[in-house]
């Protein structure tokens, strides 16, 4: 009985723990409802009884009345999942190419220290460039296409993907790298089975962001000018001055974000297995 005590014990801890994490999880959830329901209230109600004019800010009534009529009989440029499609395409497009171009390119100056003091004027020269003003460009050279906003979005994920693989590069052990190279490991396999797991908590905290703002190189780049996408549709909102347009938009956006943002957490999960589990550490603090 005295040695079956412990682990005993150590089971009945751990299952009142997460007892614990799923009250707290579920407390949590209940508050975050009731927030949107008092700002979705709060707004409703001054929207009819007059304090807010529905011209301007609108309602959640009139947005639901906006999605409704998308979602059923079609927006003016066609169907809303042919907008949605075409926002998404640009989105998936960016991110890829960006976060592969971030991490190579992150990687190679991190291993380098030479190219990194080549390159590092024009990176950050190429930075500091307003990213509306690359939409203008990209217009102009791709035209109203989706090529424009997938190289805008590009670069947007690009640049957030670099910085973290760069830092993430130079953060590596060189005790790690030492003892590889000592046992005979060459530049490559090293790059590849030491310096890129090693960076791999760097570059998977940066996607977080990054969709983020591959979705929002899309969207800005369809608000400058496109035939098709969510952010065509509220510029036509905007134009002809249609709050509830212009909410539903960005609501069908923040919907799309969220489902990214989960997608990328399954994928960190999944990819990052070998780190220790927090959930015991995390109960603890409950």
């Amino acid at each position: 009985m005295t040695v079956l005590s412990v682990p005993l014990n150590e089971t009945a801890l751990l299952r009142a723990a997460r007892i614990r994490l799923r009250r707290r999880r579920l407390l949590v959830l209940a508050a975050q409802l009731a927030l949107v329901a008092l700002v979705l209230g709060g707004w409703q109600l001054g929207a009819s009884q007059g304090w807010l004019d529905s011209f301007t800010y609108g309602s959640p009534s009139g947005v639901a009345e906006q999605l409704r009529v998308w979602f059923t009989e079609g927006t003016a440029t066609g169907s809303i999942w042919r907008n949605i499609g075409v926002t998404m395409q640009e989105t998936v497009f960016g991110f890829l190419i960006g976060t592969a171009a971030g991490v190579l390119l992150g990687i190679a100056l991190g291993r380098v220290r030479a190219l990194a003091d080549i390159a590092a004027p024009f990176i950050k020269a190429a930075n500091s460039i307003p990213r509306i003003v690359l939409g203008s460009v990209f217009i102009i050279w791709f035209g109203l296409g989706p090529s424009g906003k997938i190289a805008l979005a590009t670069v947007l994920v690009f640049f957030s993907v670099f910085f973290n693989a760069f830092q993430g590069t130079r953060e590596v052990d060189q005790n790690l790298i030492s003892n590889a190279r000592i046992l005979g490991a060459s530049p490559w396999r090293v790059t590849t089975q030491v310096v890129l797991p090693s960076a791999m908590t760097w570059i998977i905290a940066s996607l977080h962001s990054a969709f983020g703002f591959a979705l929002i190189g899309a969207i800005v780049g369809e608000m400058l000018g496109a035939q098709y996408g969510l952010g065509q549709l509220i510029a036509q909102a905007q134009g002809s001055f249609n709050a509830d347009g212009i909410y539903a938009g960005t609501v069908v956006i923040a919907v799309l974000a969220l489902l990214a943002e989960w997608l990328v957490t399954r994928f960190e999960k999944r990819v990052l297995r070998w780190r220790p589990n927090q959930a015991g550490s995390h109960a603890a603090r409950i």
